[in-house]
């Protein structure tokens, strides 16, 4: 009888190894884009007080918050934060072998938009009333990687 329950214990624990296992290491990239949407977090600010002090927007990539290259890195798990001319900020995760990210996670997007009280696209001049912050439409990062208030699609 007490080898019976020992193969019991020991399938139990295998069964709750073989789901805990994934779902920690899920945990542990959304810990590390948590980085990445940081880093946006940053240029958040800079874009809303440009957003509420003139009437003109500044050029793409103008916007005096964006780091990295394509040649170097901003950060161990930012490759680069960009803006285009209405400052949505747009944050790329570095290569899986500049990172340690998985395939999944690796060179992929994350963007954040500027949008009115209302909810619509913010406009020059008024104040930003929220972000909406999400993956990417191309080189998206996975919504399972992102944090819940980051999922906006």
């Amino acid at each position: 009888m007490e080898c019976i329950e020992l193969m019991i214990v020991v399938a139990i624990i295998g069964i709750l190894a073989a789901i805990a296992i994934p779902a920690y290491q899920d945990y542990t990239v959304r810990a590390k884009i948590s980085e990445a949407i940081l880093a946006g977090s940053a240029c958040r600010t800079t874009v809303s007080e440009v957003y509420q002090s003139t009437s003109s927007l500044p050029a793409a990539n103008d916007w005096g918050c964006e780091v990295g290259s394509s040649a170097s890195q901003a950060s161990k798990y930012v490759q680069t934060v960009t803006t285009d001319a209405t400052g949505i900020i747009t944050v790329t995760t570095p290569s899986k072998a500049n990172s340690g990210l998985p395939d999944a996670a690796a060179s992929k997007k994350i963007v954040m938009t500027p949008l009115t009280s209302s909810g619509q696209p913010a406009v020059a001049g008024t104040p930003i009333g929220s972000w909406k912050c999400g993956p990417a439409a191309t080189d998206g990062m996975p919504k399972k990687y992102l944090p819940g208030t980051c999922q906006a699609a």
